[in-house]
């Protein structure tokens, strides 16, 4: 009896592993009749903690990159992020560079209630762009989800242009394409910048007389790119036929030029669309359908 146990406790582990084996060795494939996660991020390959920060390029654009944040505390990560940004760093990838002034130090940080607070030392004010400085560690730092907003200081004393709290509200790579002062809408839409062996997603928030529904606006702004330097990977044929929010989740419903045999175009397709949206609606997820089928999904 013992005997026939064992080798029954032996046989349903052979099996287990020989599913196991099966299903991660079983290529996928992107199809309209299946739910997917194409994108694997950095943490998703690694098991390494991670997050997104905002380092400025050669055309002076804030450009989003996944980065490892090893800390085991929000103060530990915080401070990881701040060195990625600091023009010293030299862990930052190629084309790009930080923008907070070299030996600046944090001389206080206090994260209470979502508001995180720094004071920073004289070094920080070593700066002639600051506007980038301010919207770059404002973005990156907000990527962490225990921070609503931040407030900085230089020895004790509040910044004479930005006095208050900040949040995503500053805008980040501003444009305006106004003419009138009513009916502005504010939508923020990521594009592509392209470098020898890079590719990184840069966000622009616009400013225009355009009383559309944001989803729309950003997908005529991806198929019809007008920025100086960035492109976009997205079909002129591409038509959204319908939009809805419901449980949290916002469905898009496109035509069949969402999908392409192409993996890296639809990808970065994927990539531009879905930032895009998280960035204007406060939604957890996005469902993606191609006639009305369900093709894949996209969470915060």
């Amino acid at each position: 009896m013992l005997k026939k146990k064992a080798l029954k406790k032996i046989f349903m582990t052979t099996l287990t592993m020989f599913i196991i084996i099966t299903v991660y060795t079983i290529p996928v494939i992107n199809s309209s009749q299946n739910v997917l996660r194409t994108s694997l991020e950095l943490e998703d390959i690694t098991n390494l903690p991670t997050s997104k920060i905002f380092l400025k390029d050669k055309n002076n654009y804030l450009v989003k990159v996944d980065v490892f944040l090893d800390g085991k505390t929000e103060e530990e990560k915080i401070d990881k992020i701040i060195d990625y940004l600091t023009i010293s760093n030299d862990k930052i990838p190629i084309n790009l560079e930080g923008y907070i002034p070299k030996n600046t130090k944090i001389l206080d940080l206090k994260l209470e209630s979502q508001l995180l607070t720094i004071n920073f030392s004289k070094e920080f004010l070593n700066t002639k762009e600051e506007e980038v400085m301010i919207t770059g560690l404002t973005y990156s730092l907000l990527e962490l989800s225990s921070i609503k907003e931040i407030y900085l200081s230089v020895e004790g004393k509040p910044l004479q242009n930005y006095p208050h709290s900040l949040d995503k509200k500053i805008g980040i790579n501003k444009k305006y394409d106004l003419d009138r002062r009513d009916s502005i809408n504010k939508v923020v839409i990521y594009y592509l910048e392209n470098y020898e062996d890079s590719t990184y997603y840069v966000p622009i928030t616009k400013y225009l007389n355009d009383e559309r529904e944001k989803i729309e606006i950003i997908i005529d702004e991806l198929k019809n790119p007008k920025e100086k330097k960035l492109v976009s990977m997205v079909s002129n044929n591409l038509d959204l036929l319908d939009y809805y929010e419901e449980n949290n989740i916002l469905f898009l419903d496109f035509n069949d030029k969402l999908i392409t045999e192409n993996n890296d175009v639809y990808e970065k397709v994927m990539n531009t669309i879905s930032y895009s949206v998280f960035e204007n609606y406060d939604v957890n997820m996005i469902m993606f359908l191609v006639n009305h089928e369900k093709v894949e999904y996209r969470k915060r």
